[in-house]
């Protein structure tokens, strides 16, 4: 088993924790790691193991309770484990690897937290899960809601997913839903004797091309809101009018709207092809979004300790499972989230350092 030095510099920490592969599915190692880390390495830590999600949590009754979260698992390795750090790149001292941006450097700086923080002011909760790269079914933080609802109670959580780090609150709804139209087939050169599924998503595509999608400012953060076709199914040959076709619709939608509201709207923009009875509407996936909550005096406190600097999250994250539970919830965490899942995945271990000094300060303030 990798040995982990909680109190060795968090890039540092970061390259050892990306040295340990970690697919969904496979966070054995990893949480094998960080577990014994833990418990060698800090102190006043309640500590619970559960399948591979590692929880760890004081209880010094200082009134309030910060939660710290982040996924240990990766998407599949692109030939970019070990990490590799290179000091002289054009963006400066870089380090490389598999979850260095998604989120494995936000992992180091929460741990080393935990060893290093002598006096913080706030009780702390640490949340390391697995599976959550793939379906939302296998996803470790759901686990821990159904079955130990009690270690996520606080009064704020921090996800430690990518921000280039700077605090990204709240996050988008998503909602997918699959608009299907049935026609009859014929033969294409006697197509008066069919009727074509696929013309008749004709006027579903030219709504959604006209569509002006809306934005919103909640708390400060602007949401931009987005309907797009993401996929379309149709035809049987080339010489045959199709009888079925299908387009799959995403709708990201501000937190400020629930999935019930983002339902009806989505509804309301195809009525017209709906009512017409050209097209059937199926919810296929949904998931909603999470308020900001930055007036929570507890977000606030950490909004100070970043600068004042932070803006709305775009897609979809954890937070929501906070939210939904009335804790307000931020991303905050180091590297580009344009580069998490690319074999080039890097991280300039400047946000590792700048991330690791802002949470010291709010969790000492």
């Amino acid at each position: 088993m990798t040995a982990l030095d909680l109190r060795a510099d968090p890039i540092d920490l970061t390259a050892a924790l990306v040295d340990i592969a970690s697919e969904s599915h496979d966070e054995a190692a990893i949480a094998d790691a960080v577990e014994a880390a833990l418990r060698a390495q800090t102190t006043g830590f309640e500590i619970l193991r559960h399948g591979n999600r590692v929880l760890a949590r004081t209880n010094r009754g200082l009134g309030r309770r910060v939660i710290l979260a982040g996924h240990l698992d990766t998407v599949p390795i692109a030939d970019n484990v070990p990490s590799r750090r290179e000091r002289d790149s054009p963006e400066g001292d870089v380090l490389h690897g598999c979850g260095t941006v998604d989120m494995k450097s936000g992992d180091a700086v929460f741990l080393h937290l935990a060893a290093t923080l002598d006096e913080p002011t706030a009780d702390l909760t640490l949340i390391f899960y697995d599976c959550e790269e793939i379906a939302a079914k296998y996803n470790g933080l759901g686990f821990i809601e159904r079955e130990l609802p009690e270690w996520l109670r606080g009064d704020v959580a921090i996800l430690g997913e990518p921000t280039a780090g700077q605090i990204e609150a709240g996050c988008q709804g998503t909602l997918r839903v699959r608009l299907t139209s049935a026609g009859t087939r014929a033969h294409s050169a006697r197509s008066w004797l069919g009727d074509n599924a696929i013309h008749k998503l004709g006027s579903v595509l030219q709504t959604m091309a006209d569509y002006t999608p809306r934005r919103v400012d909640i708390d400060g953060c602007e949401y931009r809101e987005g309907l797009s076709a993401v996929r379309i199914d149709g035809g049987v040959a080339g010489n045959v009018v199709p009888d079925a076709a299908s387009v799959d619709v995403n709708f990201r939608f501000a937190p400020d709207r629930s999935v019930e509201q983002a339902t009806a709207h989505v509804r309301e923009v195809f009525s017209a092809a709906i009512d017409s009875g050209d097209v059937t509407f199926e919810v296929t996936d949904s998931a909603g979004g999470a308020l900001p909550g930055l007036s929570n005096p507890a977000a606030a406190q950490l909004v100070a300790a970043a600068g004042g600097l932070f803006r709305a999250k775009y897609g979809w994250t954890d937070v929501s499972r906070f939210s939904a539970l009335g804790i307000p919830a931020v991303n905050l965490g180091p590297g580009d989230p344009n580069l998490a899942h690319k074999r080039d995945e890097r991280v300039p271990t400047t946000q590792i350092t700048e991330v690791t000094d802002i949470l010291r300060r709010y969790l000492l303030a």
